[in-house]
């Protein structure tokens, strides 16, 4: 018997062992419930404390060694890289996260805000600092835009304020059941309208700023809904109020420390986290239909579960683990994110001067770059680059003079124009030659050791189309048309990650985990 076994039933009539912590009936639920998550990413490991919290019985499987999941860490030559998201805002959310658990944030995981949280390089043109704080940043615009556009950023901030206290509680963080979701209540969709939600994302900007650094600065991020700020619906400037007003911030030892301080919560919370467990199905009552009854794992054993809550990508659920259920039509057919090509480094030497924890090195065809990366799928023409040093923060990540470099350039996904197996050795010299021209220390005889990562490597980990950003985010692949993270046709699977409600991002797969358990405290209401 497994110790897996041990605590879940061999699936034949065992009945489990004395519970390690007196069972506490969840009033909200009716009962506590035997649940698997598959996956200790950071949805699967949200939605573990907060099922542990509300009472439940919770075991978390995951074929990798450690937690993460996309949010992993590759350890080299005394090098320590985050090998997935590089940046974290709304610290808020993950500390909700920690306390559904019973945790407090700071016993597991040391965050600093980054001053600045960017640093944007243009080629023409300057650089500026993205500032925490209205003031602060009022006077780094007011000193390299002029004071019209510091003024205005005022407004802005201001104006991102009211869309994210419309949008975030009432649009973001909840489930769906059905489209007419969207307007109840009626009023605060109403407000959405008055406040030019439904307009363009760059028109929005523009509106507010002169400057086309700024311009560029406050709508890039409708790249992380996959999306041209050209196309990008206003709504999508919640991204933007993330960032330019809640902040960036850094956990002490990367990103992947968050997925171990949310391990490390789980299990004092009760959770039972099995690593090296690949899951080879998720089993059904009636072989291909009826509810879930647990999975059965890759050495052949059976874990008997109430619920099973899934997070691989949403194609991979289903095309792997539940074949017998068909694939939402959104998933097979929608339109997925822009990937990215991630030059991974140690290096020896010093950053180029100025340089921060976050730059982002604009090229000089904004316009064209999009319509290169998301109409024509090919490569942009001068791209902008996303460059993270972690080392700026914490120096531990490297050894004595050496440099963590994280070089992430947005690339067409698998639909695009790009043959990866020819192409892949071109892409990765011309990003680091770029970085190089920078003043980066990517030289001959600065690289200790590299690791580069293309759409076909993406998709080798389990990423449908090769992007690691899941669906785009255009309006009706959001909301309560993005995939669903109950299938009414498969009772008891919950999904949870960036490929369903409410999308991308680490905040957003840290709602996606509560959300989850919202959907599994439905399922125990109705037993």
């Amino acid at each position: 018997m497994t110790a897996l076994q041990a605590v879940f039933g061999d699936g034949c009539g065992a009945q489990p062992p004395q519970e390690r912590r007196s069972p506490t009936r969840n009033t909200e639920t009716g009962g506590r419930m035997r649940i698997v998550v598959v996956g200790a990413g950071l949805g699967g490991l949200s939605a573990a404390c907060h099922l542990a919290g509300r009472g439940h019985r919770v075991t978390v499987v995951e074929r990798g060694d450690g937690p993460g999941g996309r949010a992993g860490r590759w350890e080299s030559e005394g090098y320590e890289i985050d090998t997935g998201p590089s940046v974290l805002t709304m610290p808020d959310l993950l500390a909700l996260t920690f306390a559904a658990a019973g945790a407090d944030m700071a016993d597991h995981l040391s965050l600093a805000a980054l001053d600045p949280m960017y640093r944007a390089w243009y080629p023409d043109a300057p650089p500026i600092s993205v500032r925490p704080g209205r003031e602060a940043m009022a006077a780094e615009i007011r000193d390299t835009c002029g004071p019209a556009d510091a003024v205005a950023f005022g407004h802005f901030v201001d104006w991102l304020g009211r869309l994210y206290r419309v949008e975030q509680p009432h649009f973001v963080e909840r489930n769906y059941n059905r489209p007419a979701d969207l307007a109840r209540p009626l009023r605060p969709a109403l407000e959405l309208v008055r406040l030019g939600a439904f307009r363009r994302m760059a028109a929005v900007v523009d509106d507010y700023f002169r400057d086309p650094r700024l311009r560029q600065l406050f709508s890039f991020q409708s790249l992380y809904a996959g999306l041209s700020p050209f196309d990008a619906l206003a709504i999508y400037c919640v991204i933007t109020y993330m960032d330019t007003v809640e902040g960036v911030w850094f956990p002490q030892g990367g990103i992947h420390a968050v997925a171990r301080g949310l391990a490390a919560a789980a299990a004092s919370a009760g959770v039972d986290i099995a690593y090296g467990t690949p899951v080879a199905r998720i089993v059904r009552r009636l072989g291909s239909s009826g509810p879930v009854t647990g999975v059965r794992l890759a050495d052949g054993s059976f874990l008997r579960a109430d619920a099973v809550v899934a997070n691989p990508d949403v194609p991979a659920v289903y095309r792997e683990l539940v074949p017998s259920a068909r694939m939402p039509r959104v998933a097979r057919r929608g339109q997925y994110s822009p990937s990215a090509a991630l030059w991974l480094a140690g290096v020896r030497g010093s950053l180029p001067a100025g340089a921060g924890h976050h730059n982002i090195h604009f090229g000089s065809d904004w316009k064209g770059s999009f319509d290169a990366l998301l109409r024509a799928g090919t490569r942009q023409p001068d791209p902008a680059v996303l460059v993270c040093a972690p080392t700026v923060s914490d120096p531990a990540l490297a050894p004595p003079g050496g440099q963590v470099i994280y070089a992430l350039e947005p690339v067409p996904n698998l639909d695009g124009r790009i043959d990866w197996a020819s192409e892949r050795d071109r892409f990765r010299d011309t990003l680091v030659a770029r970085l190089a021209r920078s003043g980066y220390p990517v030289g001959s005889g600065q690289v200790v050791t590299e690791r580069f990562v293309d759409p076909l490597d993406w998709e080798a980990q389990g990423m449908e189309r090769g992007t690691p950003f899941a669906l785009s985010h255009r309006f009706f692949q959001t909301g309560p048309w993005r995939p669903a993270n109950r299938d009414r046709r498969v009772p008891g699977l919950v999904l949870v990650g960036s490929g369903t409600v409410p999308g991308v991002s680490v905040p957003m797969v840290l709602v996606s985990g509560r959300l989850a358990a919202d959907r599994v405290d439905e399922l125990a209401a109705g037993r």
